[in-house]
């Protein structure tokens, strides 16, 4: 996985801007931090929710780590070389949605829920 790659599918989110961090490529969320590549090339720092983190780390240590430095904060280390490309979209829109202000997040789900075909949407009927 590049990291050219990881920017296409971020672009697939609402807010996501381009930037720097640390004199690094960046993503961010209406202008709050998502993710950075670190110095190696190959490595993502991106945040995610702590609880989410932890499963991450037992799930798949091949491709996520932390280091002491990002211990108590709320993100994780990826490994782009070994990231799939649907797992890192699913990680992607994770992280967006931890990031992403509530107006923005309830924008993103409406327009998606508009998307779903009429014989995948649940219909409810009542009895008299």
């Amino acid at each position: 996985m590049s990291y050219d790659r990881l920017c296409e599918l971020a672009s697939r989110l609402p807010g996501i801007e381009s930037g720097t961090c640390y004199g690094t490529p960046a993503l961010r969320v209406k202008g709050k931090f998502l993710l950075r590549l670190k110095e190696d090339a190959e490595t993502v720092a991106i945040k995610v929710p702590m609880d989410d983190r932890e499963v991450l780390l037992q799930a798949d240590p091949r491709v996520f780590y932390i280091t002491d430095h990002y211990r108590g904060y709320p993100a994780i280390l990826l490994r782009l070389p070994e990231i799939d490309e649907s797992q890192l979209a699913h990680l992607l829109e994770l992280a967006w949605r931890f990031v992403a202000p509530p107006r923005l997040r309830a924008a993103f789900d409406a327009a998606a829920a508009d998307q779903v075909p009429a014989s995948r949407q649940k219909t409810s009927t009542s009895s008299a």
